[in-house]
C-alpha cells in the first residue's frame, strides 16, 4: 500500500500546474529550493509545485555597456 502511494505521488507531480521545473528556474536566474526562500529572495514560480519553489534575488545588479 506504501509504495502505491509512492508511486501515485510521483504521477500527479507532472499534473499539477504552473510547475516548470528546475532547468527553467536556473535559466530565468532563480534557484530551486525547499520550504520558503530565504532573505533577500522572493517566490517567483515553483520548480516543483508545491514543495520545491523558484526562488529569485530581491536585488538585481545591471550592467549597461
Amino acid at each position: 500500500m506504501g509504495i502505491l502511494c509512492f508511486i501515485l505521488i510521483f504521477i500527479s507531480l507532472p499534473t499539477h500546474g504552473d510547475a516548470y521545473g528546475p532547468d527553467s528556474c536556473n535559466y530565468e536566474g532563480g534557484l530551486c529550493r525547499v520550504g520558503n526562500c530565504i532573505s533577500g529572495e522572493y517566490l517567483a514560480r515553483f520548480c516543483f509545485e508545491p514543495i520545491i519553489l523558484c526562488c529569485k534575488s530581491l536585488s538585481h545588479t545591471t550592467t549597461k555597456s
